[in-house]
């Protein structure tokens, strides 16, 4: 029995449907789950990445038909950028913007070259920045989520531009919650070692299986790799409705890595 002022809970809903996404870095990795786990919910998914992927852009259309749209734009540019919001403001505002553009595939220790610091910087930090700048104007009562790195929560012997710019993806979170509230909620979430298909940790894995084993052994309580599923669906949990209260956090999911540091 219920008392008449005791809330009653709904089955989980994340009201995600029909909702216009905007997801920056969609064709592949973490950012290609995210963008099917929103179509999934329902909701209208704008891809926006550098090269584009025909492949996948036939099969997601093909699924999920006037659900899903497909650019092409450098997010590290910013009159791309703003290009490309200006198309998307033109049909629809914004609910949700993931900014998902990042790599730490850089060959050299970039500290030693101002040339390899400011591409890695572009990438890893401006290119989310730049798509702040473009896509505000355009949300109401919505959400921005930046996904970083553990390298940006605590040293794991990444590349250091790399790190830093995570590092400084988690500080943009925590002002721009201030900056842009009541009207738009801003969160990031820091994965750990996640595996990808041709990714950093399958090609690892190939190359020195034995020190991918010794590592998942010793440095995560979980003793294994993240999918790239299990980062989509926290992603799409703290972009809805459901988490209306919840900005200015950095979630980790790391399978406990980073306890250990």
């Amino acid at each position: 029995m219920f008392c008449h002022n005791e809330r009653i809970f709904n089955k989980m809903k994340l009201n995600i449907k029909n909702k216009t996404v905007v997801i920056i870095g969609a064709s592949k990795g973490i950012g290609l789950y995210i963008s099917k786990s929103f179509l999934n919910e329902g909701a209208i998914v704008h891809c926006v990445s550098r090269f584009g992927n025909k492949l996948v852009e036939k099969q997601l259309k093909s699924k999920f038909k006037k659900k899903v749209f497909f650019y092409n734009c450098d997010a590290t540019v910013e009159k791309q950028v703003l290009d490309c919001s200006n198309k998307i403001g033109k049909l629809n505002n914004v609910d949700i913007l993931v900014c998902n553009v990042g790599s730490g595939r850089f060959p050299n220790e970039s500290i030693n070259s101002s040339k390899l610091w400011s591409e890695s910087w572009a990438i890893n930090f401006d290119s989310a920045l730049n798509s702040v700048r473009a896509f505000k104007k355009y949300i109401s009562n919505g959400s921005i989520l930046f996904i970083s790195s553990i390298a940006g929560n605590e040293f794991i012997n990444a590349p250091t531009d790399y790190s830093v710019a995570k590092s400084s993806l988690i500080s943009l979170t925590k002002i721009l919650s201030h900056k842009l509230a009541p009207e738009i909620r801003v969160n990031s979430i820091s994965p750990g070692n996640i595996f990808i298909k041709d990714g950093t940790w399958d090609i690892i894995s190939r190359e020195n299986p034995k020190k991918v084993k010794k590592i998942l052994k010793e440095k995560v309580p979980l003793k294994r790799f993240g999918k790239p599923e299990e980062v989509a669906d926290l992603a799409t949990f703290i972009s809805s409705d459901r988490a209306s209260f919840i900005t200015g956090s950095c979630y980790i999911i790391d399978g406990g890595q980073t306890l250990s540091f």
